[in-house]
């Protein structure tokens, strides 16, 4: 019986050795006593023992590769980039892929540098920065056109950092610290300006509002006066006599404002009964004088003419 089924143990182990799994995006080669047979895709497969042998296994995903590579900018500024590169092995291209490149991350890295020594020195160290975008594709483009008969195709280059030398970043720290210093200083300049130009337009402002109250202050205090004026002779007072009545009514009225507001200064006026009519007197006798020389310019005046 158990004779009987001894022919199955070698077909049972072909079975289990013969039969393998692809998983989804990958590539299985198939060699056939070191000769290229067949590529696998994913699923279940059969080959035969003994005589066909899995030589590789070949992902189709996308991988990225990342390379740090040190050079010198046109103002002789050391930079570090690192740049990452996306690569997938195409479907079709699966035999080049495995059998042309012994390394292919080597060859991708020796294109990166060799396209980043080309491009970084022609720019200067802001315009890296600047510029990173076009570094990236020329990157792509010089590696896609180099790849391409390889299997590989370059999905996407990106410059992911640019770190220049220590002392230059502290150098680039200070100029832009100096220039936030110089814009604020600005700032705080114009803005002092303002403020100054402000407040001489409100002083000024200020005096001419002061000096049409004080006019309009002694044009109310002349229309009191000649009111008075006015009164005073509807009494039968004189224009002399209303005048000085006037003045020492005024001198009074001061001395009282004078004296009734506390901390007022010392001020010596005279005080006796002729004070008023001496002040009459001199005022009388300055319109007089006034009238007189008004009166003389008028013919001075009158004879030029004629």
């Amino acid at each position: 019986m158990i004779s009987s089924f001894t022919w199955l143990i070698p077909v049972i182990f072909i079975v289990i050795t013969g039969l393998f799994i692809v998983k989804q995006q990958t590539a299985i080669i198939i060699e056939r006593f070191g000769k290229f047979t067949s590529i696998r895709q994913a699923g279940l497969n059969l080959k035969i023992p003994l005589v066909d042998k899995i030589a590789g296994r070949i992902s189709l995903k996308i991988q990225q590769l990342d390379v740090i590579i040190e050079t010198k900018t046109k103002d002789d500024v050391f930079v570090h980039l690192k740049i990452s590169v996306q690569f997938q092995i195409q479907k079709d291209n699966v035999y080049d892929a495995f059998y042309k490149l012994q390394n292919p991350h080597e060859q991708i890295t020796a294109f990166i540098f060799d396209v980043v020594r080309a491009e970084v020195p022609k720019m200067k160290l802001d315009d890296v920065f600047v510029k990173k975008d076009e570094i990236a594709q020329a990157i792509q483009r010089e590696l896609k056109d180099a790849m391409l008969n390889y299997g590989y195709d370059i999905v996407k280059a990106l410059v992911t950092d640019i770190d220049p030398d220590e002392n230059v970043k502290i150098a680039m720290n200070r100029i832009n610290a100096a220039d936030r210093e110089k814009t604020a200083a600005q700032h705080e300049g114009d803005a002092q300006r303002i403020l100054i130009v402000e407040r001489a337009k409100a002083e000024a402002e200020s005096k001419r509002l002061q000096g049409l109250g004080i006019a309009d202050q002694r044009r109310e205090i002349a229309r009191g006066l000649e009111e008075s004026m006015v009164i005073l002779n509807r009494a039968g007072i004189n224009s002399q006599e209303a005048s000085a009545l006037i003045i020492v009514t005024q001198h009074y009225d001061t001395l009282q404002s004078i004296g009734s507001k506390s901390g007022s200064n010392l001020i010596l006026l005279p005080n006796n009964p002729n004070a008023a009519s001496n002040m009459l007197t001199d005022v009388v006798t300055g319109m007089v004088a006034a009238n007189k020389i008004n009166i003389t310019n008028s013919e001075n005046n009158e004879e030029i003419e004629s």
